[in-house]
């Protein structure tokens, strides 16, 4: 299977910048469905992501996401093929990858992406070998 992760990711992509507010993003993801979203400079580059998780803890509406923020972002390029990004984010163990193009941010990938790639491919279990007909004349 050759699938480049250009076919499989969420574009286009919600993205936020730093200084927006916790009550925002919440509400982003709430309206467009989805459990995370990058925080990027103002040259659409990757500097953080904020997730679901991210979201769970006591917090004030009212304070910037760079507070909790996750400053580590793994990202993969478009043209990359998706075995590299399973990896990522099984070897991280996270649920999305941010994908650019030039560093430039340009898609989202989750694990639910990639489970929908297994689910279009269904796997037909094979029938189990028969009794070789050689082995059966030697017992006899």
């Amino acid at each position: 299977m050759n699938v480049k992760v250009d076919e499989l990711m969420t574009h286009p992509v919600v993205t936020t910048e730093p200084h927006v507010t916790v009550g925002h993003v919440r509400t982003m993801m709430e309206r467009n469905k989805i459990g995370a979203i990058p925080v990027v400079d103002s040259d659409k580059k990757a500097i953080g992501i904020i997730s679901r998780t991210d979201l769970a803890a006591d917090l004030k509406d009212a304070s910037p996401v760079s507070q909790i923020m996750t400053d580590k972002v793994y990202t993969v390029s478009r043209y990359d093929d998706v075995s590299t990004a399973a990896r990522v984010m099984r070897n991280h163990r996270i649920h999305h990858v941010v994908v650019t193009h030039e560093h430039t941010v340009v898609g989202m990938l989750s694990t639910f992406d990639l489970l929908r790639l297994v689910e279009d491919h269904r796997f037909v279990a094979k029938n189990a070998p028969t009794p070789s007909s050689r082995k059966a004349a030697k017992r006899v």
